[in-house]
């Protein structure tokens, strides 16, 4: 690759910037963010964070970090700094970011309501008695003065342990609705009539003395920082950045050494693309920095220099923060530096690292395959092993494992031919990345081919229907099949084992038709057994093209998949506003000439439903035919290796077609590893 010139415009986001006692090498802040290893993968969570600072974000922080036992945060694994046995797991983090030069900041956390204690069965902790969030059966106990001075002592001491493990900056958190100072701050849940209820400042206090106790002990030579949701987007119900947001920053401008400024809760804060674009928290946080003279650090999913650049020089932010664009390029940084802006892989927003998190599984992303395999599997975002042989690779289908496989292949120094049967490159994205809100899903196909584009070695050939018969006269003797799948058209799928009777009728439709360009008419009845964002992107589509909808759903909610991904409650509404007609805990019986049979799940209880076609959104096949048929030229020695791999293997999300499609160019030209396939953390007795 040749060498780029850096453009000396963007010489101020890589300026030093003074936090407290410490100097942040530059204005890039990973900011705390979950991934699903905390205290159970430590070493997997230090090799993450690690490659993190490699690439040039100058602070990396932890995520949510539990202070004390009444804090037990399970099953969802998050950090922890119980007692000191706790310590050396962090310490792991804190050597591995300043050996790249990073400063390492650790977000300390008491979840109060948002801690059931499952783990721990200590008795949750609140301003009042309530229940604690989630459907727990639980209810927390009102915190009364003894509860409150023990708080204090027990954060005190995390934050003495946080010194003692390295960190450079540690937090007091009220953000997201997940930590007890927010909870305390706020009328929804505090109701007390002492010295900690009642007015703001009173509601303020627990947070303030928080921050005054972590200063006194550890502010000689750790920053503390502040982070704070400064809206809540309740409207009269919840902070609002123009009122008590306000107030509060206000109140307590110049106590901590760094404001970390962001939207509450989690689903504000991390909104996905299909719902919020580049920069939209700057609304609701621009006026922190008016009201104190510490730094401040915002996010909101900035993945253009240019943006990030813009918030500084606007005065909106000191320090870029993200997660989500940290974790698509950990290199992001350093590919500024050095003027390479294409080659940075931009976060799609589609949130599948939040499902590391909300299903307690190492983190993962759709654009970089490599997070969460930093430890496990040695992976690195910018290098790989390179060839071991002058072997050519055939990869049949363009589709995202397609792509990725030959991109790595070709980044290893392999001489790959990819044919694709379309003649647009990406397969199931180019399609899908056309539909309502999923535009920027586009950059899964627009990054690889601008990478393979410098790979003079690996050649492209769209429109290339290949069967059996191609594939043997090519002469390759490595073939890479990702050929993809196709949605079922039967209705089979979960609970449905057999052929819904009327399945096989003209007005019957499916996910791959619209995505051709089939444009229907009237009333449509959309059966969604799905669950993920497909049936309620279709049901957009088809109200943008005049349809009256009626969606079809066994699950108890709309698309409920995107629970883990933050944006269920977005969609339920969109669809609402939008008019479609929604059926909750019903399934699909049987279809008619003009009409849909759909029965309760609860009760047995059947509707018919009239309608003038029928789109079922259910199981997708493997497109592996061309698999079937080439397996016997294996066996007869005409081809050295067969590989089938993304949808064609096993259909998921995009993220596992991405991930196939690397694993399969890593581990190309390699004997299989002995045992495990990759390194497990386990306990040592």
């Amino acid at each position: 690759m040749s060498e780029k010139v850096p453009n000396q415009d963007f010489n101020l986001l890589f300026e030093q910037v003074q936090i407290g006692p410490v100097v942040a090498p530059n204005r890039f802040y990973q900011v705390p963010h979950c991934n699903g290893m905390g205290y159970r993968m430590p070493r997997a969570h230090a090799a993450m964070r690690a490659v993190k600072a490699q690439g040039g974000w100058g602070v990396v922080c932890t995520e949510e970090v539990e202070i004390h036992p009444s804090s037990d945060l399970m099953p969802d694994i998050e950090g922890r700094l119980w007692d000191d046995s706790d310590i050396p797991a962090l310490e792991l983090m804190v050597a591995e970011v300043h050996q790249h030069g990073a400063l390492a900041g650790i977000e300390l956390t008491h979840g109060g309501l948002n801690a059931a204690n499952l783990y721990s069965r200590l008795p949750p902790l609140a301003p009042r008695s309530m229940f604690v969030f989630g459907d727990y059966p639980v209810q927390a106990r009102r915190m009364d003065k003894e509860d409150i001075r023990m708080l204090r002592l027990w954060h005190r001491a995390a934050a003495l342990r946080a010194r003692k493990a390295g960190f450079d900056i540690v937090y007091c958190y009220a953000g997201h609705n997940m930590s007890l100072a927010m909870q305390f701050f706020s009328r929804r849940y505090n109701d007390r009539g002492d010295e900690y209820g009642g007015s703001l400042k009173n509601r303020v206090r627990l947070l303030r003395e928080l921050l005054e106790d972590t200063r006194e002990a550890v502010g000689d030579t750790c920053a503390v920082a502040l982070r704070l949701a400064v809206d809540e987007l309740l409207g009269g119900d919840g902070l609002v950045s123009a009122g008590e947001g306000r107030d509060i920053v206000s109140m307590l401008a110049d106590l901590p050494d760094l404001w970390d400024v962001n939207l509450s809760g989690w689903e504000n804060d991390s909104a996905t693309s299909r719902f919020e674009k580049e920069g939209y928290q700057e609304p609701y946080i621009a006026f922190v920095k008016k009201l104190t003279d510490k730094p401040v650090v915002g996010v909101g999913r900035y993945t253009s220099p240019e943006a990030m650049l813009n918030a500084v020089k606007r005065g909106v932010v000191d320090l870029v923060g993200a997660a989500r664009p940290s974790i698509a390029d950990p290199f992001l940084p350093r590919k500024i530096q050095e003027g390479r802006f294409e080659d940075i892989r931009e976060c799609i927003g589609c949130n599948i690292c939040v499902t590391g998190d909300t299903r307690m599984v190492p983190i993962r992303c759709t654009q970089n395959p490599t997070m969460g395999e930093e430890w496990r599997r040695g992976w690195h975002p910018e290098v790989i092993p390179p060839r071991r042989s002058e072997t050519r690779v055939l990869v049949v289908g363009g589709g995202p494992a397609g792509l990725e496989c030959a991109r790595a292949l070709g980044q290893r120094g392999y001489a790959v031919t990819l044919t694709e049967t379309s003649q647009e490159m990406g397969g199931r994205v180019a399609l899908e990345s056309g539909m309502p809100g999923l535009s920027e899903w586009r950059r899964v196909v627009d990054w690889r081919m601008t990478q393979i584009a410098k790979l003079p070695q690996v050649q492209l050939f769209p429109g290339s229907q290949m069967t059996a018969r191609d594939v043997l006269d090519s002469e390759f003797n490595h073939i890479v099949l990702a050929t993809g799948s196709t949605w079922r058209r039967d209705g089979i799928g979960r609970e449905i084992w057999q052929p819904v009777p009327g399945w096989d009728a003209s007005h019957v439709y499916t996910p791959g038709d619209l995505l051709d360009g089939v444009r229907l008419e009237g009333e449509i009845v959309l059966f969604d057994n799905d669950r993920y964002y497909m049936g309620g992107v279709l049901a957009e589509l088809l109200v943008s093209y005049g349809c009256r909808v009626k969606m079809v759903t066994p699950s108890a909610l709309v698309s409920s998949f995107t629970e883990y991904t933050l944006e269920q409650e977005r969609i339920e509404l969109r669809l609402a506003r939008l008019g479609v007609e929604v059926f909750r805990l019903y399934t699909l019986e049987s279809i008619g000439p003009d009409s849909a049979v759909v029965s309760s799940t609860v009760t047995g209880a059947s509707l018919d439903l009239s309608c003038d076609a029928v789109v079922l959104v259910t199981e997708r096949m493997p497109n592996d035919g061309l698999y079937v048929e080439l397996m016997g030229a294996v066996e007869e020695g005409q081809l050295s290796t067969l590989e089938l791999i993304g949808d064609a293997l096993a259909p998921g999300t995009i993220a596992s077609a991405v991930y196939s499609g690397h694993l399969a160019a890593r581990q190309f030209d390699s004997q299989p590893a002995a045992g495990l396939p990759f390194r497990v953390e386990r306990i040592a007795l």
